[in-house]
């Protein structure tokens, strides 16, 4: 049987290899359809080759119950893309068998590709049960994402002029980490295939990768093992071990749905604008990127293009999306719930339910800072910028949308309607105080998270008052929070002040204020900058590359998996008072 096995895994490998060769080769080198008698025999070789192994796989009497469900599933993929090229041949056929399949093959290939990524999915679960460390497997999945994307962003067919190794290493990681500082225009250097990959790699960056492969164990019907629930317990801040998948899978479709209706939206906003000739792609890329939180953008001057700053309704459906991924799933579900239980106790009054407990403190904490950091940067805005960009607005509402707009972008989703060069000193910093706060935890942003922002806070007034523990109505907040919230904000100061030590030293070119808000946009993965990034020398570039990536990991995670004792026993000693003050 161990035989049996061990060959098994040699064929699984070598398949997953040529797959690979077989997709970066035939995406990534343009001169690829040059070789065309060779692609005819390698593409149905490789389909016939995966088929073959899936139903060795289900008819085996050594596999067991999840591995024939996944083996089922996978057959009927293949056997899926099959029939639909097959269909799309005999409508498109034009005189010609090899045209018609080669226009046509593209069904196959990218289906292949998400065959690919689930092949991916099921390595990482498998890495997840040999290696016990959360916060690791974490950090890890971050750096294995910047690292394949930089790879694919290399390959000819990915940019237009071609890419450095280092330049690839900066987008890669800003997409990854949901940033959206760029050293190249995203717009005009990169190819609709290199704007996919950077695009694929924020949708796996905001959502994250453990996220995914969750998604597909649930999806698959694989069941999760008891190491792997432990991780998304951490991941998601659930409790309940036996729903992290069912809670896995919801925040993908509800992540993707929101996306899809927002592209929607989005691609109905530029209805009359010509400018762009595929809407759809551009709807798409842009609707993934605000919920991300990413700040990407496939125009060359970002939302500032003469086109779409004045396209209030498409910046209010940007706004939305970039507050929804901002507060995170398990808001908007603790919200959803609440009104359920509202409209139930509405038409049911001789059957009310209690609801006065089921929004919890966490989510009263997060949407309270999240409106009042709105409320107050969009007045603040609204009164610093008036002789600046928002003279060219000439309407009330107008006005209104873009000082809103920067508000909310300002808090990590990057992107920009108005130019960065035209604010002014006040409202540059404003803004660096709002990067440095950032969206909600279990959240696509970054920053220090409004809840640590929101717990410090309180934690002034409640030593103002000599009151040990902080009080939110008939709570109390539990220590570990508040002596989280301070670490993560001493950790977070460090960070800074060491990176923009360093860009001074690597580019003494630039003021102080440009570089601090170079700073805090990459540590905050934020994504605004005062137009320095592209001029940056190569060691200024990975000292944003590594505040980027610490930045949406956060460094208080990876201490923790490099620091934490799982075998601590619990014990206390004398206690003694430090002067403070």
């Amino acid at each position: 049987m161990q035989q049996k096995f061990t060959r098994s895994n040699i064929i699984v490998w070598f398949l997953d290899l040529f797959l690979i060769a077989f997709l970066v080769f035939d995406f990534g080198f343009q001169n690829f359809k040059d070789f065309r008698t060779y692609k005819l025999i390698a593409l149905p070789v490789l389909l016939l080759s995966l088929i073959a192994f899936n139903i060795h796989k289900y008819r085996s009497f050594n596999s067991t119950l999840k591995i024939k469900k996944t083996a089922r599933v996978n057959l009927v993929l293949l056997s899926l893309l099959i029939v639909l090229e097959i269909i799309s041949i005999i409508t498109n056929y034009q005189g010609s068998f090899l045209d018609t399949f080669f226009k046509e093959r593209y069904i196959i290939e990218y289906g292949l590709l998400f065959y690919f990524f689930t092949r991916l999915t099921f390595l990482m679960r498998r890495i997840y049960s040999i290696y016990f460390n959360p916060a690791i497997l974490f950090v890890g999945s971050f750096a294995l994402i910047a690292l394949a994307g930089t790879f694919l962003l290399m390959l000819p067919a990915a940019t237009t002029h071609g890419i450095t190794f280092i330049d690839a290493l900066f987008t890669a990681t800003s997409a990854t980490a949901v940033t959206g500082l760029i050293v190249l225009d995203t717009a005009k250097d990169f190819t609709p295939f290199g704007q996919t990959i950077i695009m694929v790699l924020f949708q796996i960056g905001g959502l994250g990768m453990l996220t995914f492969t969750s998604f597909f164990a649930y999806f698959f019907k694989s069941g999760a093992s008891f190491k792997e629930s432990l991780y998304m317990k951490d991941i998601l801040g659930q409790e309940n071990l036996n729903s992290i998948m069912r809670v896995a899978m919801s925040i993908v479709v509800f992540s993707l749905v929101l996306e899809a209706v927002g592209a929607l939206f989005i691609y109905s906003s530029l209805q009359g604008i010509d400018s762009y000739k595929d809407r759809g792609f551009f709807a798409v890329f842009h609707a993934i990127s605000a919920y991300c939180n990413a700040g990407f953008s496939i125009s060359s001057t970002g939302l500032y293009d003469e086109s779409l700053r004045f396209n209030y309704y498409m910046q209010w459906v940007v706004m939305i999306l970039i507050v929804m991924g901002g507060l995170g799933y398990n808001i908007a579900s603790n919200f959803i719930q609440y009104v359920k239980h509202f409209f139930y106790n509405l038409f049911n009054k001789n059957n009310k339910k209690f609801i006065s407990r089921v929004i919890t403190l966490n989510t009263k904490i997060v949407i309270y800072t999240t409106i009042l950091l709105i409320v107050v940067g969009t007045g603040f805005f609204l009164i610093s910028e008036q002789e600046t960009f928002l003279s060219e607005h000439k309407t009330v509402f107008g006005k209104f949308t873009t000082a809103m707009f920067s508000s909310v972008t300002s808090r990590t989703a990057g992107f920009n309607t108005i130019d960065m060069s035209n604010f002014t000193v006040p409202g540059i910093l404003f803004m660096i105080f709002l990067m440095w706060i950032g969206a909600s935890p279990a959240s696509t942003g970054g920053g220090i998270k409004t809840t640590t922002f929101a717990i410090a806070t309180l934690n002034i007034f409640s030593i103002a008052r000599d009151k040990s523990n902080i009080e939110i109505g008939t709570r109390r907040v539990a220590k570990e929070s508040v002596l989280r919230a301070f670490a993560i904000i001493s950790i977070s100061l460090a960070s800074i002040g060491l990176g923009i030590l360093l860009l001074l030293i690597f580019n003494p070119q630039f003021t102080l204020l440009e570089i601090a808000f170079e700073v805090f946009s990459a540590f905050s993965t934020v994504g605004l900058s005062l137009g320095i990034t592209p001029e940056l020398s190569e060691p200024g570039k990975y000292v944003v590359i590594f505040l980027m990536f610490f930045g949406r990991i956060g460094l208080i995670n990876l201490m923790i998996g490099i620091l934490k004792n799982v075998n601590t026993t619990e014990y206390t000693y004398p206690k003694e008072n430090i002067l403070i003050n």
